[in-house]
């Protein structure tokens, strides 16, 4: 069953040091959740809680990179020991890696891939063993069946649009939309809702913290500009991602694509693939 509210709700976000992180925590906090914020930076997600404590019952900050393993499995067996199983887990965490295929290098792909795969791998795994032993645990009433909890896995319009600019971003972003709607199947029979968040531009400082390949340094900083001014002209604010994300754990939504755009690219995907090749082609940005 879909939460259909979140006073005494725990929430963990990861990536909720800013940006969408943050405006999904602050949402959760001011509809009553208590919020675990984590990112790998811990004054960003203590901020986080800061403000989170003006809105709601508050939580607690924790420093965690979501591509180590070791770490993020302490996390979620602390978060477990001092808090308890949390009912929402929003695996936000997320970086860019932008420019051609064979300027990318491995590395750059293992850091891609860690955060923005295996991250969600990671939260997904953990949190989502710990929501299933819960109800497991539980007597199930007929008419009153034990709730299981909710992942919300941030994805991508990239996810099915793909970019000649952007191949290493748009495979994870595809990654983590198939992983959500497997483990939607997967855990449905354990009552928890799974689901693929698909923004569009957003206003976050993704695009300023990227990194950028190909060419040399002046060209790879005036892409980091080109799209830090394009996320500011499109003036689409995170807190209006965070609401849809609160409407989609509300009514148990599989995958959820914002903005124009978002849904724009989702469309096209479906009735006219081809369109989204020719797209594809179209360059980065111009030198």
């Amino acid at each position: 069953m879909p939460l259909a509210y979140f006073d005494g709700a725990l929430a963990v976000v990861t990536g909720a040091g800013g940006g969408l992180g943050r405006a999904t925590a602050l949402a959760l906090a001011g509809r009553g959740a208590t919020v675990i914020a984590a990112d790998i930076d811990l004054a960003a997600a203590e901020r986080t809680i800061a403000q989170a404590k003006a809105l709601g019952p508050g939580g607690a900050a924790h420093r965690v990179d979501v591509a180590d393993r070791a770490a993020i499995e302490a996390f979620a067996a602390r978060v477990r020991e001092e808090h308890r199983v949390p009912d929402i887990v929003v695996n936000n965490a997320g970086i860019v890696v932008a420019g051609p295929f064979l300027d990318t290098a491995a590395e750059d792909w293992d850091r891609i891939l860690g955060v923005n795969l295996w991250g969600v791998i990671h939260g997904s795994r953990l949190f989502g063993k710990q929501m299933v032993d819960r109800v497991n645990a539980l007597p199930n009433k007929p008419d009153k069946p034990n709730f299981g909890g909710h992942i919300v896995n941030i994805a991508s319009a990239a996810a099915y649009a793909p970019w000649r600019g952007m191949p290493a971003y748009c495979t994870t972003k595809a990654a983590v939309l198939m992983l959500s709607e497997c483990l939607r199947a997967d855990l449905a029979g354990s009552r928890i809702g799974v689901t693929a968040v698909c923004p569009g531009f957003a206003g976050t400082d993704i695009a300023a913290h990227g990194t950028y390949v190909g060419g040399d340094a002046a060209s790879r900083e005036r892409l980091r500009g080109q799209a830090q001014r394009m996320l500011r002209l499109r003036d689409y604010p995170p807190e209006r991602v965070a609401e849809q994300i609160v409407n989609a754990i509300i009514k148990n939504r599989p995958v959820i694509p914002v903005n124009f755009e978002g849904r724009l690219l989702r469309t096209l995907s479906r009735v006219s693939p081809a369109s989204l090749r020719l797209l594809a082609r179209i360059p980065l940005a111009q030198s």
